[in-house]
């Protein structure tokens, strides 16, 4: 397994927020994926960005955040709005 300190893009603190909410490893983080792992943050009370969204998804894939293609950004952000959306909704 790998630590999800060792993954890219992730310091000491997402790191520790990721371990707050049960993530410790780069395989853990791919099991549930960037968008259920936001939400987990979320609902936590840890502040979420798109930068973070964008860094988990960096390294799920190994690479520098801002090496994510374009397409899959944008593909993103429209998940997390939907995310959002639905997770509003079921609150309610």
């Amino acid at each position: 397994m790998t630590p999800i300190l060792k993954a890219a893009n992730l310091g000491p603190k997402s790191a520790a927020w990721l371990n707050e909410i049960g993530i410790t490893s780069l395989e853990d983080l791919h099991c549930l994926g960037s968008i259920e792992v936001m939400l987990r943050l979320k609902q936590a009370g840890i502040p979420v960005s798109l930068n973070l969204l964008y860094a988990l998804e960096g390294a799920l894939e190994g690479r520098h955040w801002q090496d994510v293609r374009r397409e899959l950004k944008a593909e993103l952000v429209l998940m997390w709005d939907a995310a959002l959306s639905l997770d509003i909704r079921q609150k309610l």
